[in-house]
């Protein structure tokens, strides 16, 4: 079992810095999922773990071990590329079986590890085939199959699916998915584009942004608690609407003035003294819902996109600010073109100032608790309003409606 530990860790090339100040501990049995936008270093970090690119500053530990000079044939990791990287004139099995011959393991060890893997990736059937003859999805699974027979402790993950399409991404996420639970000791480390990779396949989600990291989570503590307006958008879609205002009234609950004229009710305490505080509350369009009482949110709507489970809104596409989408459940035929006004359970709503979350102004909140979903056929799931605020709820200013997450 092979824990990691990033202290400090810097990564520049000649005077351009890449990366700096990284610090993350990753414990170990752990399923950790870096994200972040096209060039934010994700992969450059993970080649340092691997010890393909060299440590500038900092110390990276894994079992308890200095490894920045160690190379990587001795780190105990093992590394899936975003290309599978298969020798095309091999079978599957001397693919798989290639890194235990260079180590001189015999052949009844060798034939025991790449049977093993071929079971466990389903791939028995295919062992004697060349990589030319397979799905884009098994060519893949050959490659996390290479990794597993050295029965690494730590396996790395260099966005692995974003060359398979749509179906062959599921299908193999999933298999990802059995295989860390087949493995439940080993440290798995995972870089991707995709949210839904993230959100489904990790223990933790570290978002990286200019450079170092943003947040460190859970996958729903990231999405119902981000940290900041960054991690608030980039975590979730369609991206979290933000809306420009400022602080009317304080208390447990926050009446927030928007700039268009209306006004939000947010159940996010501020204090004395907060009084006329420019904020930008965050509404995810998940979260948003057609009303007939004083909305969060009043416009046309630009253009729609039926979707079957859902229909998206889009407002202002043609506006020099940013667009607001809106997300609801099942079919709306025929609002293209319609004013509607939406609105948003208090529970669900964001508040931020200079861009860093309420929640997170004295310090890191109380520990995390996901919100449970309503009981069957209940209206919500939003604990009950305070008396000084139900009045205001009951007058249709945002009623509490369907699950909250």
């Amino acid at each position: 079992m092979a824990g990691l530990k990033l202290t400090g860790i810097a990564k520049a090339y000649g005077d351009v810095n890449v990366l700096h100040d990284i610090d993350l501990d990753i414990a170990s049995g752990e399923f950790v999922v870096f994200v972040g936008p096209s060039g934010c270093g994700k992969s450059t970090l993970l080649r340092m773990i691997a010890g393909l690119e060299q440590i500038t500053g900092g110390e990276l530990q894994i079992g308890g071990r200095v490894m920045n000079d160690i190379p990587p044939s001795q780190r105990g990791i093992a590394m899936v590329f975003q290309s599978y990287a298969l020798y095309p004139h091999m079978t599957v099995r001397d693919n798989m079986a290639f890194a235990l011959k260079i180590a001189g393991q015999s052949k009844e060890q060798i034939t025991a590890a790449t049977d093993r893997a071929g079971k466990m990736l389903q791939l028995t059937p295919y062992l004697d085939r060349l990589p030319k003859a397979l799905s884009g999805g098994q060519r893949q699974r050959v490659a996390i199959g290479r990794a597993i027979v050295r029965d690494p402790q730590v396996y790395l993950f260099d966005e692995p699916l974003s060359n398979l399409d749509a179906a062959l991404r599921v299908a193999t996420r999933i298999e990802i998915a059995q295989l860390k639970a087949s493995m439940p000791d080993r440290t798995m480390i995972y870089v991707t584009h995709d949210q839904t990779e993230a959100m489904t396949l990790a223990d933790r989600i570290v978002v990286l942004a200019g450079g170092t990291i943003a947040q460190v989570g859970a996958p729903l503590e990231l999405y119902e608690r981000p940290m900041t307006e960054f991690v608030a958008q980039f975590i979730g879609s369609p991206a979290m609407n933000l809306l420009p205002g400022r602080v009317r009234t304080v208390g447990a609950t926050t009446i927030v003035a928007l700039d268009g004229g209306l006004e939000a009710h947010v159940a996010i305490p501020t204090r004395a003294g907060d009084e006329d505080m420019p904020v930008t509350l965050g509404v995810r369009p998940e979260d948003m819902r057609i009303t007939e009482g004083t909305p969060v949110f009043e416009s046309t709507v630009d253009l729609t996109e039926a979707l079957g489970e859902v229909t998206l809104l889009y407002f202002g596409t043609n506006a020099d600010t940013a667009p607001i989408t809106a997300k609801l459940p099942g079919i709306h035929p025929d609002l293209k073109g319609r004013r509607v006004r939406l609105t948003a359970d208090p529970h669900a709503l964001h508040l931020f100032h200079k861009g860093l979350s309420l929640l997170y102004r004295d310090g890191t909140p109380p520990p995390y608790q996901p919100r449970m979903a309503a009981p069957s056929g209940s209206m919500g799931g939003t604990p009950a309003a305070p008396d000084h605020d139900r009045d205001r709820i009951d007058e249709g200013v945002i009623k509490p409606a369907g699950p909250v997450r």
